[in-house]
């Protein structure tokens, strides 16, 4: 679960082929909702600022209410990665391309 559509554009653009719902335009009880119908895991991957932190705390407590398991540890693990170079989902294709970019010359040296 993510935000908004160019979050998922740029886990898509990282290979990421699994079901991704946004949180945009829905209201979060009917998002927790829609969630749990789908009866799977969730791992929740919204913005690393304060209204992505109230997004997640919210949606991954309805959720659990519900009885679906929530994972909100890689969120954490990735904002604990990125925080200083990124602030959203949305930038971290450019943010790996330009890893990628790093690391490649410095293989050629």
């Amino acid at each position: 679960m993510v935000e908004g559509k160019r979050d998922v554009a740029s886990l898509r653009k990282l290979g990421i082929m699994g079901p991704i719902e946004t949180s945009t335009h829905i209201p979060v009880l009917e998002l927790s909702v829609k969630l749990v119908e789908k009866g799977k895991e969730i791992i929740i991957l919204t913005d690393w600022d304060r209204r992505g932190d109230l997004l997640s705390s919210k949606i991954s407590s309805d959720l659990q209410y519900l009885g679906l398991k929530v994972d909100t540890d890689f969120r954490m693990t990735l904002s604990s990665l990125v925080k200083k170079e990124i602030k959203d989902v949305e930038s971290l294709y450019s943010y790996m391309k330009k890893m990628r970019s790093c690391v490649n010359k410095d293989e050629t040296y």
